[in-house]
């Protein structure tokens, strides 16, 4: 436990000050109708959406997420989450303007946008509790999860306290202020975040203890932990840590912030932008400053704690009062902190209140525009008043808060809930890429995979099925094909749903192409029967624009990858490696560079 200075209780307090005030500030335009509640109006610019996007994925669990990773599988575990740079730049250059040309006011009501019938109506109503309700609060859950074990060891906090002074504030901000009181607090709680993650590892990396970056790389504990790249000796790091993610996990599973084919919060900012250019840009930004930049900070307090505590039984040994089932690697993030000095903790706890405020602000914003947009207003009250649909939103805002800490009390690990996320939503993800661009996708494509997926994990993860297949001496398969398993089944299933259920009305289908423009040879039949009755679908003559949109991701993923690394290589002094991947990132930045001003000349 560290005891708090006067300085470190000024900027704390100052920073609840200045975050409270801009939801009281925002609150009276926020209540003016649904649409500022949730999207404010559809009026904002690029730069702070995308700041909103980072910030909101800098939560409290996400450092604790990435020590885990580090001390359990080194710093190229990272490729789990690494991976999903390829489904965040697919919908930069390719279904960000598709959203934005959409203009529906959450992802869900998409559904019935490009479904019909009573399967798209139970959809959305479903997805709505399904995801606005229980993902949704399972990811709080983590959030608040990491809230308590960073109030546990700095604090000395008992979870129930953790719980109800970070929460308290958090559900009262965002009950008044909305989606525009998220943003905006989203843009300074980012600077604060980034400042205290990079101040801590600074300073932490170069206590007399850890001896600076350079006896980091030497130590004992840290030297087979630093490779960016897996062992390729090492048949079950490469596979699962590396093959899998990026051969399998980007595109088919749905996970938080990282949706093939953009959706959730990431969905919710670009339908709140100005207009297709500001979606873009919004979601570029992002998905440079969430992998180029952020992750160093982290990852060198991870190795860094490797140095002071080795292993479980010393963090124990450190922080006794921390009970046994909250202890785990990810206790090491908060464990080097409690070792700052006044002034920079103050920074620090406030960076770590900012990055809890802004996930969970974001989170429980959603998730009630889902509960207000797609299942109160849509199967409870068709006629409610604006004025209802905003007291709604703040009352499941409260709730959606409640549930989440409970949940939270009862779990361990973040890496725990990281890897039930993924599982659960295994095999989904192909249908959210090929849904723009298919016409034979259907509502009970969707129906089908989510029933099978979530079915198939709960039978793996919770009966003896698991252990027979993957994890027993005798078991039929290798461990890493679990994942795999999962997504080749579902696959199955949902493609044979597809083709044994009717297809979409050709109104529904005709009407969607009509305003969307997706084009592609997916919609090849669509078109030429359209033109048969003497109906056209085309409102534009542009070339499809998917196969440059393809090609501005993958040199945007060089892009992005050559900072990362160089970035690392620089740390490591590894000079090099730097320069080859400084050289690449200016190149590969100059062509993207292009590329982009053909894409945007395509939309304006």
């Amino acid at each position: 436990m560290v005891s708090l200075s006067t300085l470190d209780y000024i900027l704390i307090i100052a920073f609840f000050a200045i975050t409270l005030s801009i939801g009281v500030f925002v609150s009276k335009k926020a209540g003016k109708n649904s649409s500022e509640f949730f999207l404010s109006g559809k009026t904002m610019p690029w730069w702070l959406l995308g700041v909103s996007m980072v910030a909101t994925t800098f939560s409290t669990d996400t450092p604790n997420l990435v020590t885990d990773i580090v001390r359990t599988n080194g710093v190229s575990g990272n490729w789990v989450w690494w991976a999903f740079l390829i489904t965040g730049l697919l919908t930069v250059f390719v279904y960000a303007k598709l959203w934005r040309k959409s203009n529906v006011n959450t992802d869900l009501e998409f559904y019935e946008f490009r479904y019909g019938g009573k399967p798209a109506t139970f959809l959305r109503k479903f997805r709505a509790i399904y995801l606005g309700v229980i993902f949704n609060v399972i990811t709080m859950s983590a959030v608040t999860l990491a809230a308590i074990k960073i109030g546990g060891i700095m604090l000395g906090l008992e979870p129930w306290q953790t719980v109800v002074s970070a929460g308290l504030i958090t559900v009262v901000f965002s009950a008044l202020g909305g989606f525009k009181g998220v943003v905006y607090t989203d843009f300074i709680l980012f600077f604060v975040a980034m400042g205290g993650a990079i101040g801590a590892a600074y300073y932490l990396v170069n206590l007399p203890e850890v001896g600076g970056i350079e006896a980091i790389m030497t130590d004992e504990n840290v030297i087979d932990k630093l490779s960016i790249l897996p062992d390729f000796s090492d048949k079950n790091a490469l596979i699962t840590l590396f093959i899998i993610p990026l051969a399998v996990q980007w595109w088919s599973s749905w996970y938080p912030g990282a949706e093939p084919g953009g959706g959730g919060y990431i969905a919710q900012r670009m339908l709140a932008a100005k207009d297709e250019n500001h979606a873009i840009g919004a979601t570029f930004f992002f998905n440079i400053m969430h992998y180029a930049l952020r992750p160093w900070p982290w990852i060198l307090v991870a190795l860094a704690s490797l140095v002071v505590f080795p292993d479980l039984a010393s963090i124990q040994e450190a922080f006794p009062n921390i009970t046994d089932d909250k202890l785990g690697h990810d206790l090491a993030y908060s464990a080097m902190l409690t070792k700052l000095p006044s002034g920079l903790l103050g920074l620090v706890l406030a960076s770590l209140i900012a990055a809890y405020m802004s996930t969970i602000s974001t989170q429980l914003n959603w998730g009630s525009s889902y509960i207000v947009y797609d299942f109160y207003k849509q199967q409870i009250n068709p006629k409610a008043s604006e004025k209802r649909l905003v007291a709604v939103g703040r009352l499941s805002t409260v709730m959606l808060m409640i549930i989440s800490a409970l949940l939270a009390l009862l779990l361990q690990n973040a890496l725990q809930l990281f890897e039930l996320l993924l599982v659960f939503g295994a095999g989904t993800g192909l249908i959210f890429i090929l849904r723009w661009f298919w016409w034979r996708i259907n509502a009970w494509s969707e129906i089908t995979a989510m029933f099978a997926s979530g079915i198939i994990s709960i039978l793996l993860k919770l009966t003896p099925l698991g252990d027979y297949l993957f994890k027993s001496e005798d078991s039929v398969f290798e461990n890493y094909f679990e994942y795999p398993f999962v997504v080749f089944v579902t696959t199955i299933i949902w493609l044979i749903a597809t083709y044994v259920t009717q297809p979409e009305s050709k109104e529904v289908l005709q009407d969607f192409y009509r305003k969307i423009q997706p084009g592609g040879p997916g919609w090849e039949k669509i078109i030429s029967e359209a033109n048969a009755d003497g109906v056209n679908l085309k409102t534009t003559e542009e070339k499809w624009s998917v196969p440059s949109g393809i090609g501005a991701m993958l040199i945007g993923c060089l892009f992005i990858y050559s900072c990362m690394f160089a970035t690392g290589y620089w740390i490591y002094g590894n000079y090099n490696f730097a320069i080859g991947l400084t050289i690449s990132a200016l190149l590969s930045g100059f062509f993207l560079k292009i590329i982009w001003k053909r894409i945007k000349s395509t939309i304006l």
